[in-house]
């Protein structure tokens, strides 16, 4: 009866790969890795873990994005705005909101895809690379929450995510087409939006030798993300300007009255995916594996205005008036317009032993390189439409950027593969490159770079050797105990911003136009946890341990300006530090598991970017976005989660999760507007309430529907907790949206689906509006 329980357990935790080959295994609580391909993951794993398979993307979700793929785990939210947002899609967990990138990592097929050379969207963006990863080759995705297992950096306090692709046993073909239709109402905006995407892979293993194909086509058209405003206090009476008639009457976060005057960033991208895989078996246990991964990626940015004058026309440039009130004149930089280029290589090389004998090994390299990475932009001096067919702008250059990652670990099983202990350790260097050049130029569209305008660059490294041992030290307990040294690096610095304006309230001062000194630091992490077979259906388990979290390149070095805003580096950041705990049961109740996560989080030296007003050299109000070490954040949560199948009915699979986290500012030395503003406040991006749900039920071996719905309360974006409305531009809204979906298997190889993301179409805000009601229809041929 108890391997009965348990393997049932297995199943509820992985869902359809339970019993494969290669598939996750969990005992006492603690899964248990055996997957022969190249993957980040040790193999042993002592906290909290979710997964997903191909079948339930292929079932259950309107994936468009290889992010989609996570859309329902418990407590995890990707900020993903359109289809293909390649610049904004920051995946956020427990304690870690959505500006906060450098606090999870995502691995594909062992090869990291997290952007640690910045954090969040601040003066540039560094989400994970999820382009790289499309949803057909997926095969499972595992989830690891918090900083548990010593394999990882700190930048693991909030989740890892690993990608596992497809690579085949014998011949297969896969065709996919996509449509995806949004209607889209907003202020004076009504437009219909549209993307398509088309996907084929072939692979097959001949003898020895595996190998898989991959290419993606998506071409797509975003909502309108931001918008053009003037509050209305910075208006004055008076019959100057001309008179405009269709601005909207708006309350921005802090709820003050506003126009909206027109849209900003439209974008219409289009992105190409391939991707080659081959591994070669030097015997059934030892295999070698290449992965080369190219995305391109070419995007228009585009704004459109509201504002009409006198005579219909519609009015892009000058001073304007708006009922008698005159406002300050429009510019290029209320209607901006970009076009961006950008082309990226992604390597992967490894060779790994998988006996499940007394020892393995693994050793992995990784590459990642901005080949091409190129924004235009139009000048503030440049207005639309003039500015449609060039003349002055800036352009940014970041080719050359990227980063590079080595690995060697092993696992030594002196007892077998069951016996008391397993031990694994391994040493790690991960280094990465900033270079991002913005230069003047005469035409912004067609012209070359002339006069810079900023230039900043950096490099850092963090060289690591971590150990861990799984103990079974009784027949109903067992803890992993482990931990982790690190040696981290900064050097070369450079930070230069031509024409800085002068900033007359920043203590110290920020140090730009200068060299940057040499950093190391070195830091030692443990980690221990600990699981109890109550009873032959519950398992107790808890977790501790501590994350370095270093700073990135562009935290330290990579300030950047336009004509209203600065993002302020600071190269003397200290880095994060996290105690991070939870205490976990988990009960088998036959055809179900559930779970409740008691999940705690101190969190010292936060690093965060603060909206600070600065008066320039002009007496010019400009937005200056500062990077700062916050003293102390604390979180406690709770996390429920639950997988169900044949419940009520045969073939109704049930899954569901709801958290709470009370995530509190407790000390700050530094503040937004005045000192001790943010002491107190909830932690940006963090909701005291989320949950989701799904219920996925087989009418036949044809057909299958899906149900799908998520939640997540009110939040702030700003630390002092200023931003008070959420349903607004800039705002950050709660949320309640459901999700259909219907899949038909016409033929043994051609299936079609049909599906709806956000059916009861809810607005919500996480500073851009997200996307509203949107139909998607696919059709798939396997052969």
């Amino acid at each position: 009866m108890r391997k009965k329980r348990m393997a049932l357990a297995v199943a509820m935790a992985f869902p359809i790969l339970a019993g494969a080959q290669n598939a996750p295994t969990k005992s006492l609580g603690v899964v248990t890795i055996t997957e022969g391909q190249p993957t980040s993951l040790p193999t042993q794993i002592p906290t909290t873990m979710e997964s997903v398979t191909r079948q339930d993307i292929e079932q259950k979700i309107n994936a468009t994005d290889s992010e989609d793929a996570l859309k329902y785990l418990p407590s995890l939210l990707v900020r993903k705005r359109y289809i293909g947002d390649y610049n904004h899609a920051i995946l956020s967990s427990r304690a870690s909101g959505t500006g906060n990138s450098a606090r999870s990592l995502v691995y594909g097929d062992g090869i990291l895809l997290s952007n640690l050379l910045g954090n969040g969207v601040g003066g540039l963006s560094f989400p994970p690379r999820w382009g790289l990863v499309t949803p057909e080759e997926i095969e499972r995705v595992d989830v690891m929450y918090g900083p548990f297992s010593a394999a990882y950096p700190g930048n693991s306090v909030g989740a890892v995510v690993d990608y596992v692709t497809r690579m085949p046993t014998q011949f297969e073909a896969h065709g996919k087409v996509g449509f995806q239709v949004q209607p889209f109402e907003l202020y004076n905006t009504d437009q219909t939006f549209r993307s398509w995407e088309a996907s084929t892979s072939v692979g097959n293993r001949n003898g020895d030798w595996s190998w898989f194909l991959n290419f993606n086509h998506t071409d797509s058209e975003s909502q309108p993300l931001t918008f053009a405003t003037r509050l209305v206090s910075q208006g004055t009476p008076g019959t100057a300007g001309t008179p405009v008639t269709g601005a909207v009457v708006e309350r921005n976060n802090a709820n003050l009255p506003e126009f909206i005057l027109g849209t900003q960033t439209q974008y219409h991208t289009k992105q190409d995916h391939a991707k080659v895989k081959v591994a070669y078996d030097f015997s059934p246990t030892v295999r070698a594996a290449y992965t080369l991964g190219f995305w391109q990626n070419d995007s228009f940015g585009d704004s459109a205005s509201y504002l009409r004058g006198p005579t219909g026309n519609t009015v892009t440039s000058g001073a304007i008036n708006i009922g008698g009130t005159q406002f300050p004149a429009l510019t290029g930089a209320d209607f901006p317009l970009t076009q961006e280029s950008l082309t990226h290589w992604m390597h992967g090389l490894s060779i790994k032993s998988h006996t499940q004998g007394v020892f393995d090994w693994e050793l992995a390299a990784s590459l990642y390189d901005y080949s091409k990475d190129i924004k235009r932009q139009n000048a503030a001096s440049n207005p639309i439409p003039a500015a449609r067919d060039g003349g002055a702008g800036t352009i940014a250059d970041g080719s050359g950027t990227g980063w590079n990652t080595l690995a060697a670990r092993g696992t030594w099983r002196p007892f077998g593969q069951n016996g008391p202990h397993i031990f694994e350790g391994g040493l790690q260097q991960d280094s990465f490159k900033l270079d991002y050049l913005t230069s003047n130029a005469s035409d912004w569209l067609n012209g070359v770079p002339t006069t810079p305008v900023s230039d900043v660059a950096g490099k850092t490294r963090l060289r690591s050797a971590w150990a861990q041992d799984a103990w079974s030290f009784a027949p109903a307990w067992k803890t992993v105990l482990g931990g982790r040294y690190e040696r981290w690096d900064a050097y070369d610095g450079l930070t230069f911003i031509a024409g800085t304006p002068t900033a007359t309230n920043l203590t110290p001062p920020p140090l730009l136009n200068t060299p940057q000194a040499t950093r190391s630091e070195s830091h030692f992490s443990p980690k221990a946890a600990v699981s109890w077979q109550w009873r032959p259906d519950t398992v107790i388990k808890a977790s501790v341990g501590r994350a370095v979290r270093m700073p990135t390149v562009q935290e330290l070095y990579g300030a950047t300006s336009t004509t209203n805003s600065l993002f302020i580096n600071d190269p003397n950041l200290r880095p994060e530090k996290s105690w991070t705990t939870e205490l976990s049961l988990e009960k088998d109740l036959g055809n179900a598991l559930v779970r409740a996560t008691l999940f705690t989080e101190n969190t010292h030296d936060a690093i965060y970017s603060q909206l600070l007003p600065v008066i320039g050299t002009n007496g010019n109000l400009i937005n200056v976005s500062r990077v700062q070490n916050v003293d102390r954040i604390a979180t406690q949560g709770l996390e429920f989660a639950a997988n169900a199948a044949d419940v009520w009915l045969h073939g109704l699979e049930l899954q569901g999760s709801l958290t709470y986290a009370h995530s509190i500012i407790k000390e700050n030395a530094g503040f937004v507007v005045t000192p001790g503003d943010t002491i107190g406040k909830r932690q940006p991006n963090i909701p005291l309430w989320r949950a989701t749900a799904l219920a996925n039920y087989h009418w036949s071996q044809q057909l299958s529907t899906s149900i799908a719905a998520r939640y997540s309360g009110k939040q702030f974006r700003t630390l002092n907790n200023s931003d008070v409305n959420g349903f607004t531009y800039q705002g950050v809204s709660k949320f309640f949206t459901v999700d259909l979906r219907a899949v038909y298997q016409a033929t043994k190889a051609t299936s079609v689906a049909f599906g709806i993301d956000n059916v009861n179409n809810y607005q919500y805000w996480n500073f851009h509006p997200y996307p509203q009601r949107t139909y998607v229809a696919e059709m798939k041929v396997d052969l």
